[in-house]
């Protein structure tokens, strides 16, 4: 990693968070060495609690998310996509944008790898970047008339059955107009960010991001015929626990409940979007190319000949 770097000048990035994935290895030397380098170009730089104390830095300001998603002007997440769904739910409802850093395995939110961050930093901070907006998704349950519990999701809401029951019946809806009764393991909505993790491996189909969708998946349905259908994200979807034991709903892996019988849970795209901030000349194909080994293919074939 280079220190030769020149730190970025304080722009209208004025105040930058800094939010590290608590207890990984190498996790305090990187945010320690980012901190020094925001520092020393002008910048107050804030954390979450848990980074902080990892930190232990000077003139690092420990904050709540509530607290960052007020003060802070952008969020460099150093990690994995885990750590940024945990803290872009978080910071959506404050339009606070994020930056990743990928300090995990497959990473395709947190796409500026480690060994280069600070000149990459530097750069997107000084106003060289590329800027997106993700969607989001919201849901309700619902018990007879009654909300029970409600979350947002970046990636997907899944509905499934417990490890050692059978299959659920989920009665699905669109806009009021019945769709489909679907017995299966469970089944995924997912945003157009969330179609390259769950859904991706239920053999659902890879959305472009800016795309205005929402992907539903079954997981191992009965028939055959149950296939992913991609819906505008201008729907209502409700789906009811018809049968099944053991059943819980949960939102991008992070937070759940469990469900009963006849339990009605209505997604729609949230209100929030999730502002990302990339480096000059990025693109979601490199992106693709690069974590789904795409480009290995041709040397592949060539074995094969």
């Amino acid at each position: 990693m280079s220190h030769s770097t020149t730190p970025p000048a304080a722009s209208h990035f004025k105040t930058v968070a800094l939010i590290g994935k608590h207890g990984a290895s190498g996790a305090a030397e990187s945010l320690g060495e980012l901190a020094s380098f925001l520092q020393a170009g002008g910048h107050r730089v804030v954390s979450d609690t848990d980074t902080a104390q990892e930190l232990g830095q000077a003139g690092v300001q420990a904050m709540t998310a509530d607290e960052i998603g007020e003060h802070a002007d952008v969020a460099i997440v150093v990690g994995g996509d885990g750590t940024v769904l945990g803290i872009a739910r978080q910071l959506a409802p404050y339009k606070v944008p994020l930056i990743g850093v990928n300090q995990g395995r497959l990473g395709f939110m947190t796409d500026i790898p480690q060994e280069r961050m600070l000149p990459l930093l530097a750069d997107i901070l000084a106003g060289k970047l590329e800027s997106e907006q993700r969607s989001m998704l919201e849901g309700v349950v619902w018990r007879a008339g009654v909300n029970i519990y409600q979350g947002v999701a970046f990636n997907d809401v899944v509905v499934s059955r417990g490890a050692g029951a059978g299959m659920v019946e989920l009665r699905v809806e669109v806009d009021g107009h019945f769709m489909y009764n679907q017995r299966s393991d469970g089944l995924i909505l997912s945003t157009p960010t969330g179609s390259t993790a769950y859904a991706l491996s239920a053999g659902g189909p890879i959305l472009q991001p800016g795309l205005d969708g929402i992907v539903l998946v079954p997981i191992a349905p009965h028939a055959l015929s149950n296939r992913p259908i991609v819906l505008s994200d201008h729907c209502e979807i409700v789906i009811e626990l018809a049968s099944g034991r053991d059943c819980s709903v949960n939102f991008d892996m992070q937070s759940l409940t469990s469900l009963h019988q006849h339990d009605r849970i209505v997604v729609r795209r949230s209100a929030h979007t999730i502002t990302f901030l990339h480096p000059k000349g990025w693109s979601y194909y490199d992106t693709l190319r690069e974590k789904l080994h795409w480009n290995e293919y041709p040397s592949v074939l060539g074995q094969l000949k």
